[in-house]
C-alpha cells in the first residue's frame, strides 16, 4: 500500500508567510534603529566636539585681536614670561601677588562685570595643552555647549580675593576639562584678561564629591560633603569644576588652586 503524500493546508501557508514577514520586518526594525543610535553616539561624541571646539578657538582667537596683545605661550623655566609687559611690570605683579598671600588684596584691574554668557578671559593649562575661552555663566545652551568654561556666578573675578570658580564639560561639547583629572600639585593655570594675566598654581584636588555640594565654590573652597578637601583661611582660589565619572553627570570633580603672581597687559 503506497504512503499518502502530505496535505499543506493554504491556512498553514499564510500563517508561515506572515511569521516570515513579522520576522522580516523586526529585523529592518531592530537594523533601523541601532543605525540611528549609532548616528546619535557620533553626533555626540564626535560632532559636537568638533563644533564647539572650532567656535571656542575662533572665540580665543577673538579675543586675542579685540586685546591686540596676546600673552603668548609661558617658558617653563621661566613663570611669567611671554610677549607684551616688560621687567617692571612683572616686577610690580609679583610685588602684588606676595601681598595678596600675606593679606593684602590684589585687585582685578577689570571695572565693569562681563555680560552674561559673553566671553571675557581665556583659560590656559599648559600641561593639558589647553587654551579655551571663559565666559559669565554655567548656562548648557548660551555657555558650556559652545566648548566654554563658564564662571560661577557670584564667585570671585581672576585676581580677587575669595575664588575664581570655572565649570566646564568633561565629555562631549568641546569637553575643555576632559582631562583635569591629570593635573598634580604644582601645575600652572593661567587666566588671561584684556587688562591682565593671572597665574594660578594647583595644590589640592577633590577626585569625588556630590553635585550638590555648594561648598566647593565658597568664598574659601571647602567641601560639605568631605570636610578634609579644602582651605580653612582667606585667599585668591582658583576652582575648576567638571563631572566625574565620566560620561555621567552623578558626581563632581573639583580642582583647587592658588593665585602666584599677576602682571598687567
Amino acid at each position: 500500500m503506497r504512503a499518502r503524500a502530505p496535505v499543506i493546508r493554504h491556512r498553514t501557508l499564510r500563517r508561515r508567510a506572515l511569521r516570515r514577514r513579522a520576522l522580516w520586518s523586526c529585523g529592518e526594525l531592530l537594523v533601523t534603529v541601532g543605525t540611528v543610535l549609532a548616528l546619535l553616539v557620533v553626533h555626540q561624541l564626535w560632532w559636537t566636539n568638533r563644533q564647539a571646539e572650532q567656535g571656542a578657538q575662533r572665540e580665543v582667537r577673538a579675543l586675542e585681536k579685540e586685546w591686540g596683545n596676546p600673552a603668548g605661550p609661558e617658558d617653563p623655566a621661566n613663570p611669567g614670561s611671554g610677549s607684551g609687559s616688560g621687567a617692571g611690570s612683572d616686577s610690580r605683579a609679583e610685588t602684588s601677588a606676595t601681598a595678596g598671600r600675606n593679606g593684602t588684596r590684589v585687585t582685578n584691574s577689570s571695572s565693569s562685570s562681563p555680560s552674561w554668557s559673553q566671553a571675557y578671559a581665556i583659560l590656559s593649562i599648559p600641561r593639558l595643552g589647553l587654551r579655551v575661552p571663559v565666559a559669565e555663566g554655567v548656562s548648557k545652551p548660551d555657555v558650556l555647549n559652545k566648548g566654554y568654561v563658564g564662571h560661577y556666578p557670584g564667585t570671585q573675578q581672576p585676581g580677587q580675593a575669595g575664588n575664581f570658580a570655572l565649570a566646564g564639560h568633561r565629555n562631549t561639547h568641546g569637553e575643555p576639562f576632559r582631562y583635569i583629572n591629570r593635573l598634580r600639585r604644582g601645575d600652572a593655570v593661567r587666566v588671561e584678561t584684556a587688562d591682565a594675566v593671572y597665574s594660578y598654581t594647583v595644590d589640592r584636588t577633590l577626585p569625588q564629591t556630590s553635585a550638590r555640594d555648594d561648598g566647593v565654590i565658597r568664598t574659601v573652597p571647602r567641601s560639605t560633603v568631605r570636610p578634609a578637601y579644602g582651605y580653612r583661611t582667606p585667599g585668591h582660589y582658583l576652582t575648576l569644576t567638571t563631572c566625574t565619572p565620566e560620561y555621567t553627570s552623578r558626581y563632581r570633580l573639583v580642582v583647587w588652586g592658588t593665585l602666584t603672581s599677576m602682571r598687567p597687559r
